[in-house]
């Protein structure tokens, strides 16, 4: 049975970072993916300035999160709306939500995968993207009617547990732990919160080679070598819809339980 996922985000990257481990995970078993990424990163960084200038640097990164799905050996549809970075809290609600809806409604995916509040950095366009895109999936479930998809809707996150661990790794090699405080920093949410934990191990070198692609970023760069598993090595969601029950089991991929699983 061929799934179908959404990843609907904010930058080129952040699909990668998210849920391209899952991805991997479900590649030769047949997954169709929908890629809606809100801004192409064209505020952001140009680790080398041969790869790219300001006024290329949008296509370059839409370039780059093409190469990164390869490197899962994904064809994913992709759906760059160009809105300015930094700037999508800017874009009218209404409009963003109903370019969401039509793009989901035509997709129909099992499950569609976002930001939460904290937006795993606290980044505005995180924030934004992903309480539009939650806004989008009730509404386009709602129009759906008996139509199959939109069985779940699951929020990217850091584990507080993780970033513990994270802090006491990067002091052991001799580093400054993260802050949360500080601006695009990566933030914990509570372990409880947590539904589904997925064990990327096995294809985290997929993910890394993935995450490569992203050249203009320089991702990882910063990060020792040995400590990359811990990186990428795990994904791990909040359940937005539908509600857990107290005592749910996490679960193990972002498709246990669903109809047909």
């Amino acid at each position: 049975m061929t799934r179908r996922l959404a990843a609907v985000f904010a930058h080129p990257d952040d699909d990668t970072y998210g849920v391209a481990g899952t991805v991997a995970l479900h590649a030769s078993s047949g997954i169709e993916v929908s890629v809606v990424l809100a801004t192409s990163g064209d505020a952001g960084r140009i680790l080398d300035p041969s790869l790219a200038t300001r006024a290329t640097l949008g296509a370059v990164r839409e370039a780059e999160d093409r190469a990164s799905w390869a490197e899962i050996g994904v064809k994913p549809a992709f759906h760059f709306l160009r809105y300015p970075d930094c700037g999508l809290n800017g874009v009218p609600e209404e409009e963003l939500a109903e370019r969401l809806i039509g793009l989901l409604a035509d997709a129909r995916p099992d499950v569609v995968i976002t930001f939460g509040p904290e937006g795993v950095t606290g980044h505005d366009d995180h924030v934004t993207i992903g309480r539009v895109a939650t806004l989008a999936f009730h509404r386009a479930r709602e129009r759906s009617g008996d139509r199959s998809g939109f069985h779940r809707l699951l929020y990217v996150a850091l584990p507080q547990s993780d970033m513990d661990r994270w802090n006491e790794l990067l002091r052991e090699h001799g580093m400054d732990p993260v802050d949360p405080t500080q601006p695009f920093m990566p933030q914990g949410v509570a372990d409880e919160t947590i539904a589904v934990v997925v064990d990327c191990s096995p294809v985290y070198k997929q993910k890394i080679e993935a995450l490569r692609q992203h050249k203009t970023q320089g991702e990882l760069e910063d990060v020792p070598f040995e400590l990359w598993p811990e990186v990428v090595g795990r994904e791990a969601f909040v359940m937005a819809w539908p509600d857990r029950g107290p005592g749910d089991p996490v679960l193990s991929d972002v498709f246990e339980g669903l109809p047909g699983a």
